[in-house]
């Protein structure tokens, strides 16, 4: 049967984004398919995979067609997200695509790869899940 694996970004300093991918997320490093190229990093409290990163030399796109969500549970707890993945190597991107009343900050990893910070209370779903 098909399942889905894990999201894998694509890095070019395979290091650098386990640091900052593993203190962003609170993700443990594993040895599973460990190698100069590959780190695959699992949730702190043993429940899984999490994440892949993967080097790459191609450039991370401007404008991806997949990205990740980081959700946040208030407009505050988004604010202070932001300034602590920035204070972890991430950057503010200028996004000229942000709607009137955005629920959502566009930020880049050390690598250049953007993601998301949303704040489910301002979500258009409010935060439930949807059907």
């Amino acid at each position: 049967m098909l399942r889905l694996g894990i999201p894998v970004i694509g890095v070019t300093d395979v290091s650098r984004a386990v640091t900052f991918w593993t203190a962003a997320l609170d993700l443990m490093a594993t040895q599973e398919w460990e190698s100069d190229t590959w780190r695959t990093l699992d949730h702190a409290d043993g429940s899984g995979r999490a994440l892949a990163l993967m080097r790459s030399d191609s450039p991370a796109e401007a404008r991806p067609r997949l990205h990740l969500d980081l959700f946040t549970d208030s407009a505050q707890e988004q604010q202070v997200e932001v300034r602590r993945l920035i204070g972890l190597g991430a950057r503010a991107v200028e996004w000229d695509l942000y709607p009137p009343d955005p629920d959502f900050v566009v930020l880049a990893d050390p690598d250049g790869n953007l993601f998301c910070v949303v704040d489910l209370s301002h979500a258009p779903s409010g935060g439930r899940p949807t059907q």
